[in-house]
Protein backbone atom coordinates (compact mmCIF):
# COMPACT_ATOMS: atom_id res chain seq x y z
CA UNK A 1 0.00 0.00 0.00
CA UNK A 2 1.06 3.25 -1.19
CA UNK A 3 -1.55 4.79 1.34
CA UNK A 4 -5.12 4.53 2.77
CA UNK A 5 -7.60 7.42 3.85
CA UNK A 6 -11.23 6.91 5.41
CA UNK A 7 -14.42 8.78 3.88
CA UNK A 8 -17.82 8.92 2.30
CA UNK A 9 -18.78 8.10 -1.05
CA UNK A 10 -22.04 6.18 -2.80
CA UNK A 11 -24.53 8.69 -2.01
CA UNK A 12 -25.87 12.07 -3.29
CA UNK A 13 -25.61 14.47 -0.10
CA UNK A 14 -23.24 17.19 -0.68
CA UNK A 15 -20.05 17.22 1.25
CA UNK A 16 -20.97 14.44 4.20
CA UNK A 17 -19.33 14.39 7.61
CA UNK A 18 -19.67 11.76 9.77
CA UNK A 19 -22.76 13.77 11.49
CA UNK A 20 -24.50 14.31 8.49
CA UNK A 21 -23.15 11.02 6.15
CA UNK A 22 -26.83 11.29 4.57
CA UNK A 23 -27.02 8.23 1.99
CA UNK A 24 -22.91 8.11 1.36
CA UNK A 25 -21.21 4.90 2.93
CA UNK A 26 -18.48 4.75 5.46
CA UNK A 27 -15.62 4.09 2.63
CA UNK A 28 -11.47 3.39 2.55
CA UNK A 29 -9.71 4.87 -0.22
CA UNK A 30 -6.41 2.81 -1.07
CA UNK A 31 -3.68 3.95 -3.21
CA UNK A 32 -1.19 0.97 -4.14
CA UNK A 33 1.62 0.20 -6.68
CA UNK A 34 0.12 -2.25 -9.07
CA UNK A 35 3.56 -3.44 -9.87
CA UNK A 36 3.88 -4.75 -6.40
CA UNK A 37 0.27 -5.72 -5.97
CA UNK A 38 -2.29 -6.62 -8.44
CA UNK A 39 -5.87 -5.10 -8.11
CA UNK A 40 -7.29 -8.80 -8.75
CA UNK A 41 -5.07 -9.29 -5.53
CA UNK A 42 -6.67 -6.42 -3.14
CA UNK A 43 -9.71 -7.93 -4.53
CA UNK A 44 -9.39 -11.26 -2.96
CA UNK A 45 -8.40 -9.67 0.47
CA UNK A 46 -11.07 -7.23 0.04
CA UNK A 47 -13.59 -10.70 -0.04
CA UNK A 48 -11.83 -12.41 2.79
CA UNK A 49 -11.50 -9.56 4.74
CA UNK A 50 -15.33 -9.56 5.42
CA UNK A 51 -18.71 -11.86 5.20
CA UNK A 52 -20.60 -10.63 1.89
CA UNK A 53 -23.02 -12.70 2.44
CA UNK A 54 -24.49 -10.46 5.15
CA UNK A 55 -26.72 -8.42 4.54
CA UNK A 56 -25.78 -4.49 5.74
CA UNK A 57 -27.90 -2.88 8.40
CA UNK A 58 -27.65 0.35 7.17
CA UNK A 59 -25.94 2.04 4.23
CA UNK A 60 -23.49 3.84 6.17
CA UNK A 61 -22.12 0.65 6.61
CA UNK A 62 -22.37 -1.50 3.89
CA UNK A 63 -19.67 -3.69 1.95
CA UNK A 64 -18.99 -1.80 -1.46
CA UNK A 65 -16.22 -1.90 -3.80
CA UNK A 66 -16.69 1.76 -5.59
CA UNK A 67 -14.24 1.44 -9.04
CA UNK A 68 -12.06 4.07 -10.33
CA UNK A 69 -12.63 2.60 -14.46
CA UNK A 70 -14.36 -0.21 -16.39
CA UNK A 71 -11.35 -2.56 -15.75
CA UNK A 72 -11.73 -2.42 -12.41
CA UNK A 73 -15.64 -2.89 -12.28
CA UNK A 74 -14.96 -5.93 -14.52
CA UNK A 75 -12.62 -7.25 -12.44
CA UNK A 76 -14.40 -6.33 -9.18
CA UNK A 77 -18.14 -8.17 -10.98
CA UNK A 78 -16.39 -11.29 -12.15
CA UNK A 79 -14.43 -12.08 -8.83
CA UNK A 80 -17.44 -11.51 -6.97
CA UNK A 81 -19.40 -13.66 -9.62
CA UNK A 82 -16.42 -16.79 -8.54
CA UNK A 83 -17.31 -16.01 -5.19
CA UNK A 84 -21.13 -16.32 -5.41
CA UNK A 85 -20.45 -19.79 -7.38
CA UNK A 86 -19.22 -21.24 -4.15
CA UNK A 87 -20.74 -19.40 -1.25
CA UNK A 88 -24.65 -18.15 -2.54
CA UNK A 89 -25.89 -14.77 -2.48
CA UNK A 90 -23.53 -11.89 -2.52
CA UNK A 91 -25.09 -8.41 -0.88
CA UNK A 92 -21.87 -6.24 -1.68
CA UNK A 93 -22.47 -3.71 -3.83
CA UNK A 94 -19.81 -2.96 -7.18
CA UNK A 95 -20.70 0.55 -9.04
CA UNK A 96 -18.32 3.10 -10.65
CA UNK A 97 -16.98 6.07 -7.95
CA UNK A 98 -18.73 8.95 -8.39
CA UNK A 99 -16.82 11.79 -5.34
CA UNK A 100 -14.18 10.59 -2.29
CA UNK A 101 -14.89 12.52 0.38
CA UNK A 102 -12.24 12.63 2.93
CA UNK A 103 -13.75 11.85 6.76
CA UNK A 104 -12.37 14.41 9.15
CA UNK A 105 -8.93 13.95 10.70
CA UNK A 106 -9.99 12.31 13.96
CA UNK A 107 -11.34 9.43 11.83
CA UNK A 108 -8.10 8.89 10.14
CA UNK A 109 -5.00 6.02 10.78
CA UNK A 110 -7.87 4.74 13.44
CA UNK A 111 -5.89 2.15 15.10
CA UNK A 112 -2.29 3.94 15.36
CA UNK A 113 -4.55 6.67 17.13
CA UNK A 114 -5.25 3.86 20.17
CA UNK A 115 -1.35 3.45 20.73
CA UNK A 116 -0.89 6.66 22.14
CA UNK A 117 3.11 6.51 22.34
CA UNK A 118 3.21 5.44 18.59
CA UNK A 119 0.71 8.24 17.46
CA UNK A 120 2.59 10.78 18.92
CA UNK A 121 5.80 9.63 17.56
CA UNK A 122 4.77 9.55 14.12
CA UNK A 123 2.38 12.55 14.43
CA UNK A 124 6.27 14.08 15.43
CA UNK A 125 7.49 13.32 12.09
CA UNK A 126 4.38 14.15 10.09
CA UNK A 127 2.92 17.38 12.43
CA UNK A 128 0.71 18.66 9.58
CA UNK A 129 -2.48 16.18 9.27
CA UNK A 130 -2.65 15.82 5.62
CA UNK A 131 1.10 14.71 5.51
CA UNK A 132 0.15 12.11 8.78
CA UNK A 133 -3.27 11.09 6.69
CA UNK A 134 -0.76 10.27 3.58
CA UNK A 135 2.17 9.28 4.84
CA UNK A 136 2.52 5.41 3.04
CA UNK A 137 4.70 4.86 6.91
CA UNK A 138 1.52 5.66 9.04
CA UNK A 139 -0.75 3.47 6.53
CA UNK A 140 1.78 0.53 6.80
CA UNK A 141 1.89 1.22 11.15
CA UNK A 142 -1.69 1.62 10.84
CA UNK A 143 -2.17 -1.88 8.94
CA UNK A 144 -0.34 -3.95 11.26
CA UNK A 145 -1.79 -2.46 14.01
CA UNK A 146 -4.88 -3.78 12.54
CA UNK A 147 -3.80 -7.10 12.39
CA UNK A 148 -2.54 -7.12 8.71
CA UNK A 149 0.81 -8.20 7.93
CA UNK A 150 3.21 -10.35 9.05
CA UNK A 151 6.03 -10.29 11.69
CA UNK A 152 8.32 -10.89 9.04
CA UNK A 153 7.29 -8.14 7.02
CA UNK A 154 7.31 -5.70 9.28
CA UNK A 155 10.92 -6.64 10.16
CA UNK A 156 12.03 -6.32 6.40
CA UNK A 157 10.65 -2.58 6.32
CA UNK A 158 10.66 -1.32 10.41
CA UNK A 159 13.84 0.02 10.00
CA UNK A 160 12.39 2.35 7.53
CA UNK A 161 10.35 4.19 9.77
CA UNK A 162 12.77 5.90 11.90
CA UNK A 163 11.04 4.84 14.99
CA UNK A 164 12.53 5.20 17.91
CA UNK A 165 14.22 1.98 19.90
CA UNK A 166 11.53 2.08 22.58
CA UNK A 167 8.68 2.42 19.35
CA UNK A 168 10.10 0.02 17.13
CA UNK A 169 10.15 -2.58 20.20
CA UNK A 170 6.91 -1.73 21.16
CA UNK A 171 5.70 -2.01 17.68
CA UNK A 172 7.51 -5.46 17.13
CA UNK A 173 5.72 -6.84 20.33
CA UNK A 174 2.42 -5.81 19.74
CA UNK A 175 2.76 -7.12 16.35
CA UNK A 176 4.99 -10.22 16.31
CA UNK A 177 4.34 -10.97 20.09
CA UNK A 178 6.85 -10.68 23.53
CA UNK A 179 8.39 -14.15 22.29
CA UNK A 180 8.91 -13.26 18.49
CA UNK A 181 12.33 -14.95 18.15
Amino acid sequence: MIRTRVGYAGGTTPDPTYKTIGDHTETVEIDFDSSRVSYADLLDVFWSAHRPTSRPFSRQYMSAILTHDDEQLRLAEESRDRLSATVGTIYTRIEPLDTFYMAEEYHQKYRLRNAPALFREMRGYYPDADDFRDSTAVARLNGYLDGNGSCDELEAEIDGYGLSAVGAEWLRTTVCGPMRR
